[in-house]
């Protein structure tokens, strides 16, 4: 699925979130906060659009992608940036290898996104950081509603004039408004072994942009720092809330 959009993948993506995919990202890099000389994951990295930043700014990092539809346009587009195929269940990298890692609306497309939380652990250097940036919970009623509208007949209708695989964003509606909100995926990331968690809502929460540490130690953080007895009872209290 991935493989036949493509060619169209970004100019699809400006045409649907209203110009606001680059706003988006750009929040992500700054959230990063990488310097020359460090190494940076950037994991459903697709085409490269998300790691064009960092690869500007002089900064290694590695677009990883299972879709080899989509490395294969990052590669004629960017040849100067590393593409490698990976499963982000299963990533070819070595324990402690990255400064940070980062994922940009490609968590929800992962069979096991929780396994994916545990390998950006894995790879990442004590200390690092996790960003993720995935599609989100609106916080106000109102505006969750008429997003949830537009998801379900806007989108998918629009993709029918401009993109080359409409049933492809068919799915990805779908996939969105089945996605768990900004606190439950808090709780995954605490879950996983990653500690300082924190999100930003963008857009009134139609983005959530998250942000973790590895443990110095590179041990697994203590699991009843992140016990909750309902689904996010305990949490709500421990995470900060940075603004929209």
């Amino acid at each position: 699925m991935f493989d036949d959009v493509a060619p169209k993948y970004d100019v699809v993506n400006d045409v649907l979130s209203m110009g606001q995919t680059r706003r988006w990202r750009r929040v992500v890099v700054d959230a990063v906060g990488v310097t020359t000389g460090q190494r940076v994951l950037d994991l459903a990295a697709g085409t490269g659009t998300s790691s064009e930043p960092y690869a500007d700014a002089g900064i290694n990092v590695i677009a990883c992608d299972f879709s080899l539809g989509m490395l294969k346009v990052g590669k004629r587009r960017r040849p100067d940036i590393d593409f490698i195929a990976g499963d982000a269940t299963r990533l070819p990298f070595a324990d402690d290898t990255f400064d940070a890692s980062t994922i940009s609306f490609g968590l929800r497309n992962v069979n096991e996104p929780k396994k994916a939380l545990a390998e950006m652990l894995r790879v990442t250097k004590p200390g690092g950081r996790l960003v993720i940036a995935e599609f989100s919970q609106p916080v106000v009623p109102l505006w969750r509603t008429m997003y949830t509208e537009y998801l379900m007949r806007a989108l998918p209708a629009i993709a029918v004039k401009v993109s080359s695989n409409p049933d492809a964003y068919v799915y990805l509606a779908e996939s969105i408004r089945a996605w768990p909100d900004q606190d439950h995926l808090a709780a995954w990331l605490q879950e996983a072994g990653w500690e300082s968690v924190t999100y930003r809502n963008l857009s009134g929460g139609i983005v959530a942009v998250h942000r973790a540490q590895k443990p110095l130690s590179g041990a697994a953080a203590d699991p009843a720092a992140g016990a909750h007895t309902g689904p996010v009872a305990k949490l709500r209290r421990n995470i900060a809330r940075p603004g929209r």
